[in-house]
């Protein structure tokens, strides 16, 4: 009994840090509508620069001070991030500035390794804390009983803040119409930064108060904003208190899991997450988007076919494509291959993204279930890479069925949110059912067969499946169905009206983006000869995202430019400099700014004749 009271208080003291960060992304989401990839960085980053400040400053003062300096930096970072680049993203869609805040995140993980270097860092024990107290005859560190007394203590700051200031009314006010706060004369660009100067700032207090008790590395900042998001998704966006009370279930529930749910304690916030969000939709504390808030993620603006010149310029990259094995070596086909394996992957997401409206954080899981089958099917059956390459979509369509069934029940970051739960409670499966799926081993010897045993062969097999199967998506979007589905994205409730349901038109389009999806993994499997959770991964749902946004979500044809343009340079900066990650964020963020309607979507602007179109 006392070892798990204990085991409690040291949970309790993890939500602490976690409640800062959380509390800090609700605030800057509830205000400003910024899915904020980069606040695990301003984590990561009030972490770094609190182990610089208190191994130079001396005394207990010097290392309080330095903690609490390296809080405001971080909030000036913030405010700084927010007025250059973000600001110049308000009329963008809001996705667009989830893509910039994914740019900042790469730049601030190669520049963090190369100013602290790689090796994790321990830091300081923090001053008159560094002892123990007995509590029922188990020690317990001091300085886990300060950061359980300062949880509420910041929340009660914040709820002074929000209800006994200026500051605060204008944020409540904001919050709840902002169109109405801008027609009173309230600065919202003023009030934007202040917003997330302040989130910044609570994301930077929460990593430079976590220095005594983790080691301060460069793979911190992902490992919180995942967590950050589920707590804000459970607690309500927008919500102060529903933050701190789901952080302190989802520090209990990872205290006590190991011990009580071992087999599941690596996905039980995401079990707990998905029961909270098929129960109340809006999270514990959360409710609807208030007035002022739109919920279509991106706009909908007419799409046309293509023109005559547009037709010459995709013959002519066909053509380029065809003539391609002639040109270069089994290398530059295999690279080819897997660009082309992306960029049917980054038309399923589109599918979602443009005609649906809706957003995937957890799309990678029906590209890894596609390689899982596939690979089951070489290597356990024995079959052929025809049945592999069937396999793997079925899979994967059977897993959309099921999941697309509760995540189109909901929409923006709550479906977005669910998506995550289902892909990483298929990753843990993946990853512990090590006598089927090899576990963290994964699953080798996926080789292709016949004709594609050649990289050439393979790269005409990848061309056919992988082009076919993106005219196959272009098709839909523009059929009566893509109108359909157009239509419950836009207005929803005329759609109703005249007997289009939302749920069934996006149920079937998730249905289908899984399964298209699926063939993508399952060509993966057999270009890498192997499939690990990884394919399943966070990373691979966000690259995904990635290529999207980047090409245009506006634009039918811009998740295949999208993934060109971001797989091409990904695979080139890693063979081509240590500092890929600060390239790529730069790249990103510059593209970002110069194109707020994504490469295609820019390039589709500029023409005149065909104004609002999108091709």
């Amino acid at each position: 009994m006392e070892f798990l009271l204990v085991q409690g208080l040291t949970g309790l003291a993890s939500a602490a840090s976690l409640f800062l960060v959380a509390s800090g992304l609700s605030i800057i989401f509830g205000v400003t509508r910024v899915v904020n990839f980069a606040h695990g960085s301003f984590y990561m980053v009030g972490a770094y620069l609190a182990y610089t400040l208190t191994e130079r400053l001396s005394g207990p003062l010097g290392f309080w001070g330095g903690v609490l300096a390296a809080a405001v930096l971080v909030g000036l970072f913030g405010a700084l991030v927010e007025a250059v680049l973000l600001r110049r993203l308000a009329r963008a869609p809001e996705l667009f500035q989830l893509l910039a805040t994914f740019g900042v995140t790469l730049i601030v993980q190669d520049l963090v390794v190369m100013v602290w270097g790689p090796e994790d860092l321990v830091g300081r024990r923090a001053p008159g804390l560094s002892g123990a107290v007995e509590v029922f005859g188990q020690l317990v560190p001091q300085y886990d009983l300060f950061l359980i007394a300062l949880g509420p203590l910041v929340l009660l700051g914040l709820h002074l803040l929000f209800r006994r200031t200026r500051f605060g009314v204008l944020v409540r006010a904001a919050t709840q119409d902002r169109d109405m706060t801008a027609a009173l004369g309230i600065d919202q660009k003023r009030l934007f930064t202040g917003v997330f100067a302040l989130g910044s700032f609570l994301a930077g207090l929460g990593g430079a108060l976590q220095l005594p008790r983790d080691a301060v590395n460069h793979l911190m900042d992902m490992q919180v904003i995942v967590e950050a998001f589920v707590v804000v998704v459970i607690g309500g966006l927008g919500s102060v208190p529903g933050a701190f009370v789901a952080a302190a279930a989802v520090s209990l529930l990872n205290a006590f899991g190991i011990l009580v749910f071992p087999a599941i304690a690596m996905v039980s916030i995401f079990l707990v997450m998905a029961v909270v969000l098929v129960v109340r939709p809006h999270g514990l504390f959360g409710a609807p988007p208030p007035v002022g808030h739109p919920q279509p993620t991106v706009a909908g603006e007419p799409w046309r076919a293509l023109d005559g010149r547009e037709r010459a310029a995709a013959t002519v990259a066909a053509a380029a494509a065809v003539a391609l094995p002639f040109l270069v070596g089994d290398y530059g086909l295999t690279v080819a291959s897997e660009i082309l394996i992306m960029m049917l992957f980054a038309a399923s997401v589109h599918l979602l993204m443009g005609a649906g409206g809706l957003a995937p954080f957890g799309h990678a899981v029906f590209f890894g279930l596609g390689g899982y089958g596939a690979a089951l099917s070489a290597t356990h059956w024995g079959a052929s890479m025809a049945f592999g390459l069937a396999a793997g979509p079925v899979l994967a369509v059977a897993a959309a069925c099921v999941a697309g069934w509760f995540c189109v029940r909901l929409s923006g970051v709550y479906f977005a949110m669910l998506t995550l739960a289902f892909a990483q409670i298929v990753w843990s499966v993946a990853f512990q059912w090590v006598e089927v799926t090899g576990g963290d081993n994964g699953i080798i010897g996926v080789w292709p067969e016949g004709f594609a045993a050649s990289a050439r062969g393979f790269y005409w097999l990848s061309l056919a499946l992988c082009l076919g199967g993106a005219l196959a998506l272009r098709a839909v979007v523009l059929s009566p169905f893509g109108y359909a589905l157009r239509a419950v994205r836009d207005a929803p409730a005329r759609a109703e009206s005249i007997g289009v349901g939302r749920f069934g038109q996006q149920w079937f389009a998730f249905v289908l983006a899984g399964g298209f999806a699926g063939l993508a993994g399952a060509l993966f499997a057999y270009l890498k000869g192997s499939v690990f959770p990884a394919n399943m991964g966070v990373g691979m749902s966000v690259d995904g995202l990635v290529m999207v946004l980047l090409g245009g979500v506006e634009t039918v044809s811009g998740a295949l430019v999208g993934a060109v343009v971001y797989k091409a340079l990904s695979i080139w900066l890693l063979s081509a400099t240590d500092m890929s990650k600060l390239v790529l964020g730069a790249l990103i963020v510059t593209l970002v700014a110069a194109f707020p309607a994504g490469i295609a979507g820019s390039l589709a602007l500029l023409r005149p004749r065909a104004e609002g179109a999108r091709l």
